[in-house]
């Protein structure tokens, strides 16, 4: 029996989602039929329409209409047309918000973590489940002393109260 979190885990607020993900297991089943277990080390809360670093801040469009969906898929879409960046949709349904996964283990950075695991458009609108071959396993609770908090990377673009909200999760 899997040990991967369910969608209801995900149905909840967005930046406890971010934070509670900090020091749990990203697994994907690789090509070769082997699972791959790296520890989240970094996420990146974007927390509705009201955000204006969150891609849903002007509306669903076909690329974000995932967002707007249940809690517990994917989001995934191509950054500056080079990296795949892998975030999962939290919170109630038509309530765009997700979670961008930073850094899992040596991954460091967005598209170094896609890259490692083999993640693409193909993982687009799937389950976080097992079933999808890529899924969150808990690896117990990581203690608030042991987590930084700061302002998000690369989103000066929205303005500098959203450019300084601390919706940024960190593995000290």
């Amino acid at each position: 029996m899997s040990k991967s979190l369910s969608a209801s885990w995900f149905d909840r607020p967005t930046l406890d989602v971010a934070r509670e993900l900090i020091g749990m297991d990203l697994c994907r089943r690789m090509p070769d039929g082997s699972i791959l277990r790296l520890t989240i080390n970094e996420t990146e809360a974007y927390d509705g329409p009201e955000d204006r670093a969150c891609h849903a801040s002007k509306g669903r469009t076909p690329r974000n209409a995932v967002m707007f969906g249940p809690a517990g898929h994917y989001y995934v879409y191509l950054c500056y047309g080079v990296h795949w960046l892998l975030n999962i949709v939290t919170g109630p349904e038509d309530y765009p918000a997700a979670v961008l996964l930073r850094g899992a283990g040596e991954a460091n950075g967005p598209g170094k973590l896609t890259k490692r695991m083999a993640i693409s458009k193909e993982q687009n609108l799937h389950p976080v489940a097992e079933a999808s071959g890529l899924w969150v396993e808990p690896n117990g609770m990581v203690a608030e002393s042991d987590i930084l908090r700061t302002p998000r990377i690369g989103i000066d673009y929205a303005g500098e109260h959203w450019a300084n909200v601390p919706y940024r999760f960190l593995l000290k």
